[in-house]
């Protein structure tokens, strides 16, 4: 269950997620009113990241505080902004 890494970067800006660059790219999650969390995961630079993997994968869904399965939603847009923070609250992330 690859995904492209130019498609999770998108779809977590779209879904809240502001982006720092630095040895790699760092995706902060940031609440509608602008309040930083603690959720937080990267992706590497690297000629050989173009696509991410699924232990990948289940690693970012964690720093996310969710299930590998609901942060494919929120890659692939079944999982709206709304559902991910009511999903990231139930978890303590936010």
């Amino acid at each position: 269950m690859q995904r492209s890494r130019r498609d999770i970067e998108a779809a977590l800006e779209q879904k809240g997620f502001e982006r720092r660059e630095g040895d790699h790219s760092w995706f902060v999650y940031h609440t509608p009113d602008g309040k930083k969390t603690k959720i937080k995961t990267k992706t590497s630079h690297g000629s050989g990241g173009k696509s991410i993997g699924d232990a990948l994968l289940g690693m970012m869904a964690k720093q996310c505080c969710l299930t590998k399965s609901d942060f494919l939603d929120l890659v692939d847009c079944p999982l709206d902004r709304e559902g991910f923070e009511v999903k990231a609250r139930e978890r303590g992330g936010i």
